[in-house]
């Protein structure tokens, strides 16, 4: 699966918005990747961002 996969799948499952540290914490891959995919994901407008550094999914 891909790392977007992963990261909404995450996000899905907490039910509130999270921390990119928490969200690699959660999938076990390093932080600068779930930044990457996080910024590809915001970029396809899939999260956003509704406080400071914490993504959710867009409804």
């Amino acid at each position: 699966m891909e790392t977007k996969e992963f990261i909404i799948k995450v996000i899905e499952k907490s039910g509130s918005p999270m921390k990119s540290a928490q969200i690699a914490e959660e999938i076990g891959i390093e932080k600068k990747e779930v930044d990457k995919a996080i910024k590809a994901l915001v970029k396809e407008e899939k999260l956003h961002s509704p406080k400071f550094c914490f993504y959710d999914l867009k409804k």
